[in-house]
């Protein structure tokens, strides 16, 4: 059987510019992310740093804009000072929030020099859990200050003359959850957040904060927790985070394959409570969205419970990922697309062996995972404006959602490259969709490329052994007939169309 999927193109309906950063990622001190991970002094391919140039090599391939750091949950018991100076005078620390130990050898300076090899920029996250105003305030000083002062005079002292100029800082972490490292109600949170902002803005007036949104759509709090920090934050801060993850735990693909619906509505809720309460200030300002943490994360649950406390970068989160998994990192990664206008910083949890598209063997090699390729795709041609393009699909229903469509798309447009991409999975287990795209003015552009990412085994996932298990492939011409193209996109499969004027 054969169904028929339609979009509708054209060059007026764009709805928003693609904020590069929305193709960000997130590295944290835990598990192998870090030791083992980006950095490894005695690995044969390590510099001068102990920075991993294998590992290094691949991130530069996800052309990452912006990397979160140093956490997540680790980030609410960390003191920043005890990553900076001489790295032979550190101390280790416990680290309460994954149960291990912290050796200190990376800190800020040694990230952001790994973060410029990469060409990222570095999203700096403030300890709003044991510390706040002053901590934060003084990091800023010590980052982002030229000179002159205490804090950035002892930056040139360890090392670093010019200032890192670090422009997006996150304001805590998940600091909604029972299990965070100073836990706080969205009122205490609120309070806290800004005046830290505040302390945070007049060391340096040109920096964007995020505000701690919810740890994930199911929290009791949410939405009220949304509505009380942006009451106390609203006019101090650029952005509130969203965090959510997805996994396939009752082996239902189809309703696996349908979560991006959860994020899309998890995106709608947030963008009504900002504004509500920008109606409910008389604001002009309009409050934009930062998914800071998002991916697939359920298949090392299990094997986390096993790992053995304080151990340094032990084996935490190191999913192997599937193609299924791929398939909905796809649709993820599309419908943060179909929200560029609200939605202008993401990032992809996280980025090397902890739920990671970069997997490492320590002393060995490095590897793709089967999510690595969808992220690259988006990253690498999702750069211009996002269309308003029109979906016409035949549907589904499941026991979670009603009326997915088969087919989950996006189209972007880089009209300085003179590059049309249409992004597209087809959902469907066991039919193919034919894909009928009237390409409306963009007559002028011509169908070069078709990528596919396919395997007839939604299990199948790469390794050490095997790399290159599941790869991107060429999925076969199209039929283009001047504002017309007909496309066969087969049954589940990651699908990236590339026109060119």
């Amino acid at each position: 059987m054969n169904t028929v999927a339609r979009l509708i193109l054209d060059k007026q309906y764009v709805l928003a510019q693609v904020d590069p950063r929305i193709y960000g990622s997130f590295l944290e001190h835990m598990g192998r992310a870090i030791y083992g991970g980006i950095y490894e002094s005695q690995h044969e391919t390590a510099d001068e740093s102990g920075f991993r140039r294998d590992v290094l090599s691949l991130v530069q391939e996800l052309n990452v804009p912006i990397i979160r750091y140093p956490g997540g949950n680790f980030v609410s018991g960390y003191n920043w000072e005890d990553g900076v100076g001489p790295v032979e005078q550190r101390k280790s620390r416990l680290d309460l929030a994954w149960r291990s130990t912290e050796i200190n050898e990376i800190g800020t300076n040694e990230f952001a020099r790994w973060a410029k090899l990469a060409g990222s920029e570095v999203m700096m996250t403030v300890n709003l859990g044991t510390r706040g105003i002053d901590a934060a305030r003084n990091l800023v000083e010590y980052c982002n200050h030229p000179s002159g002062s205490y804090w950035s005079d002892l930056r040139i002292e360890h090392g670093v003359h010019d200032p890192h100029g670090f422009k997006v800082w996150c304001l805590g972490n998940e600091m909604d959850g029972p299990w965070q490292i100073g836990h706080k109600t969205a009122a205490e949170y609120g309070r806290l957040a800004v005046e830290t902002a505040k302390a945070m803005k007049w060391v340096d007036p040109d920096i964007q904060l995020v505000a701690a949104g919810s740890s994930n759509s199911s929290m009791p709090t949410f939405a009220d927790w949304e509505a009380t920090v942006l009451d106390h934050t609203y006019e101090h801060v650029d952005f509130i985070s969203l965090h959510s993850y997805y996994g396939n735990r009752d082996g239902d693909t189809a309703n696996y394959l349908a979560q991006s619906l959860d994020m899309d509505g998890f995106i709608n809720s947030v963008i009504a409570t900002c504004d509500y309460v920008k109606a409910k200030k008389r604001s002009k300002k309009t409050m934009y969205l930062s998914f800071d943490e998002w991916n697939v994360w359920f298949h090392s649950n299990e094997a986390d419970k096993k790992v053995a406390p304080w151990m340094v970068a032990p084996p935490l989160l190191e999913d192997v990922y599937t193609f299924e998994d791929a398939l909905v990192v796809g649709t993820l990664l599309i419908t943060l697309l179909r929200h560029a206008d609200r939605v202008k910083i993401a990032a992809l949890a996280q980025l090397v062996n902890v739920i990671a598209p970069i997997m490492t063997v320590t002393g060995g090699a490095s590897w793709r995972q089967t999510i690595f390729y969808p992220f690259a795709h988006a990253s690498l041609y999702g750069r211009g404006v996002v269309l308003n393009t029109p979906v016409i699909s035949p549907k589904y229903d499941t026991n979670q959602f009603t009326d997915v469509p088969y087919l989950e798309s996006v189209s972007v447009w880089n009209e300085a490259e003179g590059e049309l991409t249409i992004f597209a999975v087809n959902r469907h287990l066991s039919d193919a969709l034919t894909l009928e795209c009237d390409l409306g003015n963009f007559d002028d552009y011509q169908f070069t490329e078709h990528i596919v990412l396919q395997h007839d085994d939604l299990k199948s996932f790469n390794t050490v052994e095997k790399p290159d298990t599941v790869t991107p492939s060429n999925g076969g011409g199209g039929n283009q007939d001047g504002r017309s193209l007909t496309i066969q996109l087969q049954p589940a499969t990651w699908n990236v169309i590339r026109l060119r004027k």
